[in-house]
């Protein structure tokens, strides 16, 4: 079923049921009304002093009465049937009813009033007790207002379908009108499906929920248009990397190929070299997944201690300190915070090893960790003002920094695992050891 078919059956449907229970409410309010009217005369003639006379004359216009006595005959005698419920309540067994009843064709409204042993009626002939127990019967003939009821439900069901027929119909027009502006909303949608082209904006129009359609689809819009220029940024900044390893290692592989023209010294340092060359492009290529997986990772977070992630991170960053002769500094305090380990540590890990590659040999690195936040210092020539907006973009390298190995990814990475946890990542000079010093603070949660 189509949305419009939705909206046409919706509005329809609540027509129907407002028709339906209109013309019921003036159903049973016409009917209730009628029928008050008859009770509140059976009632008035029950408490006049005509009420408790019995006699061939006492039928009146539409109307009469009898006494119905506990063996269940008549007087006056009539051909109004006396049916079980009469013949109790002349027993002695009820109290006062009022009911409808059809006999003989016609519809009638009836009072039946028990009366005690011993009670007092009058006649033609004087005052009459009854010794038994009896009861008064009050009819009057309804057929005139049943036959207006039933002329009223006629009426009520030819109303009820025009109405239904009306909301029908506007319940198209409506849909139509209503609809239009989201038919031109799919129409643009529709158009850059078929275009693919993501510099396109629609109208976002007013403030109503179409408005705000067209809204979250531009910034739909602009995402998408923004991962796709860092795709091709990416593969832009990672064909022109992989140039420079590429390059050399088919130069030394050529050279190579004149191996026995080259000394033993000559030869162990092209070795060094290609293999040196090898490892940048495998650290590289792990960079790039990295960074292709996106600013989500796969798997569920869980909740870890920070501060075991650290320890762990700067054991393996003193292996390499200790050939430039740098002291590792740490200060770790338990936090909890929700992540993944293996991108946690990675993030931690990048910062270290950039820390170890700028630090002078027998310099100094302090690493401090405490309620979610991670700082990593170094004595090293630091990162000058202009450049730190800089040192967290994708292959981006400071001028110092073009010589030394490396990808110039090891900060982005850091930064992407860092806005997946949903913290935050800054660098700034370290007052005391007047090297680069990078914050990382992370929401942290509670024990498990």
């Amino acid at each position: 079923m189509t949305f419009r078919a939705r909206v046409i059956g919706a509005t329809v449907g609540v027509a129907a049921v407002a028709v339906v229970l209109a013309c019921l409410a003036s159903f049973l309010t016409t009917r209730n009304a009628i029928l008050r009217s008859v009770d509140e005369s059976l009632l008035q003639a029950s408490h006049s002093p005509a009420g408790h006379l019995v006699g061939d004359d006492s039928q009146v216009t539409g109307s009469y009465f009898e006494l119905v006595l506990a063996n269940g005959q008549t007087v006056p005698k009539s051909n109004v049937p006396i049916d079980a419920t009469i013949r109790r309540l002349a027993n002695g067994k009820g109290s006062q009813l009022i009911r409808s009843v059809e006999f003989g064709g016609q519809f009638y409204r009836e009072l039946i009033v028990p009366l005690p042993k011993n009670s007092i009626v009058g006649g033609q002939s004087g005052l009459y007790t009854i010794a038994t127990t009896s009861a008064q019967l009050f009819v009057v003939n309804i057929t005139g207002q049943e036959n207006e009821l039933r002329h009223l439900v006629r009426t009520l069901l030819i109303v009820a379908a025009g109405g239904l027929a009306l909301a029908l119909i506007l319940g198209l027009a409506l849909a139509r009108t209503a609809l239009h502006p989201l038919e031109e909303v799919t129409n643009e949608i529709e158009r850059v499906a078929e275009t693919n082209d993501m510099t396109y904006r629609i109208d976002e129009g007013g403030a109503d929920e179409l408005g705000r359609l067209r809204r979250v689809f531009n910034r739909l819009l602009a995402s998408v248009q923004s991962s796709q220029y860092l795709q091709r940024q990416l593969v832009l900044d990672a064909s022109h990397e992989l140039r420079t390893p590429l390059t050399s290692l088919r130069t030394n592989a050529q050279v190579l190929s004149r191996a026995r023209d080259l000394s033993a010294e000559d030869l162990r340092q092209l070795t060094h070299d290609m293999v040196a060359q090898v490892d940048e492009l495998a650290a590289l290529v792990t960079d790039l997944g990295e960074l292709a997986r996106g600013e989500r990772s796969e798997g569920e977070p869980v909740v870890l201690r920070l501060d075991e992630c650290v320890d762990e991170c700067v054991d393996t960053a003193r292996t390499h300190a200790r050939i430039k002769d740098i002291t590792i500094d740490t200060e770790v305090d338990a936090s909890m915070v929700l992540a993944r380990r293996d991108r946690l540590v990675r993030a931690i890990s990048n910062l270290l090893t950039n820390a170890v590659k700028f630090t002078p040999a027998g310099g100094r690195i302090r690493v401090t960790s405490e309620d979610g936040r991670i700082t990593v210092a170094d004595s090293g020539p630091g990162i000058a003002e202009s450049d730190r907006p800089h040192v967290f973009d994708r292959f981006w390298r400071s001028a110092s920094a073009r010589a030394l190995p490396g990808s110039g990814l090891g900060l982005s990475i850091v930064a992407q695992v860092v806005a997946e946890l949903q913290g935050t990542v800054e660098v700034d000079q370290d007052p005391e050891l007047g090297g680069a010093r990078f914050v990382v603070t992370l929401p942290t949660v509670s024990q498990p």
